[in-house]
C-alpha cells in the first residue's frame, strides 16, 4: 500500500514539475515575442511601416524560428498572436499561443534562426486564425511585407494580401515569404497560460478573457508599436 501511495506522490511531483517548466517556457516565449516586436519596429528606415501596424487586425510574433528543425530543410517556431477587439477597431486582446511549421523559406536574410512578425490585414485573415490549422498562401493570401517606416502597402504585390510577413536576423531586416507554412494554435501552451482549456475563438474573437500577467509585456509592446 505504501509503495502505491509513494508511486502516486511521485507521479504528482513529476507532473507538477513538468507543468511549472511549461509555464516558465510560455512566459519566456511571450517575453521574447515582445522583445522581438520592439526590435522589429525600432528601425528608423527599415522598420515595419507605421500605417500597416495601425491597420492590422491581428499581429503574430514568432521569436527565434529555427531553420531545419523539421529535419528536411524546414522551419519551426512558437510564438503568440493577438487580435484587436470590436471587429478590429478596439485595443489588442488576450493572446493565443501558436506554432509555425512548413517547408524551407530560404532564410534569405541569413542566419540559422529569425524573428518573424505577421500582420493580419483583413477580417477574413483574422477569422482564419480560429481554425485548427491554416496554410499561408493557401487558405489565406500571404506575401512579404513592404519595408520602410513610411512604405505603403498599395503595390501590386501587397495590395490584395491578407497577411504581410517580416523577418529579422543578425541585425538584417526584410519582408519574407512564408508561403506553404502552417499556423496552428498551441493548445497545451494556452492551457498553461490561462489555467484552463480555452479555444482561439474565446481569445481572438470574443475578447472577453482578461490578459494574464505573463502576457502583459507582449500586449503593451503591440499597443505601443501600433500607436507610434
Amino acid at each position: 500500500m505504501r509503495s502505491i501511495v509513494a508511486g502516486f506522490m511521485l507521479v504528482l511531483l513529476i507532473s507538477g514539475s513538468a507543468l511549472a517548466q511549461l509555464e516558465d517556457k510560455v512566459a519566456d516565449r511571450l517575453w521574447e515575442s515582445a522583445t522581438a516586436l520592439d526590435e522589429l519596429v525600432k528601425g528608423k528606415d527599415a522598420g515595419i511601416p507605421k500605417d500597416l501596424l495601425k491597420d492590422a487586425d491581428c499581429v503574430a510574433v514568432i521569436p527565434d524560428a529555427k531553420k531545419g528543425a523539421l529535419g528536411f530543410g524546414g522551419h519551426y517556431g512558437r510564438g503568440a498572436v493577438s487580435c484587436r477587439k470590436d471587429e478590429g477597431k478596439g485595443p489588442f486582446g488576450s493572446p493565443s499561443m501558436i506554432t509555425l511549421g512548413g517547408g524551407s523559406f530560404g532564410f534569405q536574410i541569413g542566419g540559422e534562426s529569425v524573428d518573424l512578425v505577421m500582420l493580419f490585414m483583413t477580417p477574413d485573415s483574422m477569422r482564419s486564425l480560429l481554425k485548427d490549422k491554416i496554410t499561408l498562401g493557401g487558405d489565406v493570401a500571404a506575401t512579404a511585407g513592404p519595408v520602410g517606416r513610411n512604405a505603403s502597402a498599395e503595390t501590386n504585390g501587397t495590395l490584395h494580401a491578407e497577411i504581410l510577413s517580416y523577418a529579422k536576423s543578425k541585425g538584417l531586416f526584410a519582408g519574407i515569404s512564408l508561403k506553404g507554412s502552417t499556423l496552428r494554435p498551441d493548445i497545451q501552451a494556452n492551457e498553461s497560460l490561462y489555467g484552463k482549456k480555452v479555444d482561439a475563438k474565446e481569445l481572438l474573437a470574443d475578447g472577453k478573457i482578461a490578459v494574464p500577467q505573463d502576457a502583459a509585456k507582449f500586449i503593451n509592446a503591440l499597443t505601443k508599436a501600433s500607436a507610434e
